[in-house]
């Protein structure tokens, strides 16, 4: 069985407006919709898992009428960080149960399928596997006498969803939280479980700038239009 947790707890300080970013719309659409519909149509069997902050449940709920949305999903309540968040959602997978299970950002609507079911694939197989985009720009490494440049051939940017074999991941968030789990690799890498990496898609970006959304909204006009 394949479960995603999507994640959707963020304020969207970053972005601006009165309304946090996962909600604000891309060429008509809130970006928490697109993202959801991205992976019923790429999982069409899979069961979904929506974790939003409580004081959010009632305002979504208003949108999903407003927009009619018919996306099925579990909800589960947002925690204090985003450790507590995905483990709530994975306490609404019934006990017992074998798969896989991804975990996805909220504001990232545009993974492709492709990806999606590469990652869950390999998953299968390797027990632990997230996307990555190669690195285009110098890096540059901050010290405490100035700055030199790093080799970017030698890192990748990580982006979601970071898929497991399910029992791995419900054993690694039985770990107590620490500040450096800052995405589920770091996680179930505290165990000791190697991380296969996969290719990502450079449209999959974390909307989370007024910049960003500038580029959301004319992915969006293209996905809409095919």
């Amino acid at each position: 069985m394949n479960y995603v947790i999507v994640v959707a707890g963020g304020k969207g300080l970053r972005m601006g407006g009165e309304i946090p970013k996962q909600f604000q719309c891309l060429h008509g659409k809130p970006i928490l919709m697109r993202t959801l519909e991205t992976f019923q149509k790429a999982l069409p069997t899979a069961t979904l898992i929506l974790v939003l902050p409580k004081d959010q449940q009632v305002f979504w709920q208003k949108l999903c009428r407003e927009y009619d949305f018919k996306v099925p999903y579990l909800q589960a309540d947002g925690g204090e960080t985003r450790f507590h968040s995905v483990k709530n959602g994975l306490a609404k997978i019934p006990f017992g149960a074998e798969g896989v299970v991804a975990v996805h950002d909220g504001v990232r609507p545009f993974v492709s399928a492709d990806v999606i079911r590469n990652c869950m694939s390999q998953a299968g197989e390797t027990k632990a596997v997230i996307p990555v985009v190669d690195v285009v720009e110098t890096l540059r490494h901050l010290t405490p006498t100035g700055s030199v440049t790093e080799p970017r051939g030698e890192y990748r940017l990580v982006q979601t969803p970071q898929a497991f074999d399910l029992k791995i991941l419900q054993e690694a968030y039985n770990q107590s939280y620490v500040s450096s789990f800052t995405d589920d690799a770091s996680v179930v890498e505290a165990m000791g479980v190697p991380i296969t990496l996969v290719e990502g898609n450079r449209e999959n970006i974390k909307i989370t700038t007024p910049f960003d959304k500038i580029i959301g909204e004319f992915l969006a006009l293209k996905q809409d239009n095919v």
